[in-house]
């Protein structure tokens, strides 16, 4: 069985990132590197990208190609700051769905090295998006 299907599949996965853009959507770090006014696209990406990497269907690669998730996420300052603040928003999904200990592990293990990897500027951008110098 895969970890997928493990922790419920679909619906659970779901349930983590629904929670997950709820915290986001009022995030002043976070919501401005979202630049569509409706989160909903950016919230059915990330959740097909978390079924496919967790051992659903590969619908993710089908419709969008390989992850390339660093290149996805260059045009955007994701500092040091962001990354913590993807975390709190994370962890509020996770906490939401009732996962064994040791599940709830294995996924918050990917997840805080994921936003780690993602770092990709120690500068903070100014309001217009553009990097302080």
């Amino acid at each position: 069985m895969s970890f997928y299907d493990e922790i419920g599949g679909e619906a659970t996965i779901r349930t983590i990132v629904e929670t997950f853009y709820e915290g986001v959507a009022d995030d002043p770090v976070l919501r401005p590197m979202y630049p569509e006014e409706d989160l909903g696209p950016a919230t059915e990406r990330f959740t097909l990208f978390l079924v496919q990497y967790w051992g659903g269907p590969g619908t993710y690669s089908e419709t969008r190609g390989h992850p390339r998730l660093r290149m996805r996420h260059a045009p955007f300052a994701v500092t040091p700051t962001a990354a913590q603040r993807w975390l709190v928003h994370f962890r509020a999904g996770l906490d939401k769905v009732a996962l064994t200990p040791e599940q709830d592990a294995q996924f918050w293990d990917y997840v805080t090295h994921a936003a780690q990897f993602m770092v990709n500027t120690n500068e903070v951008p100014d309001s217009t998006g553009d990097l302080l110098r």
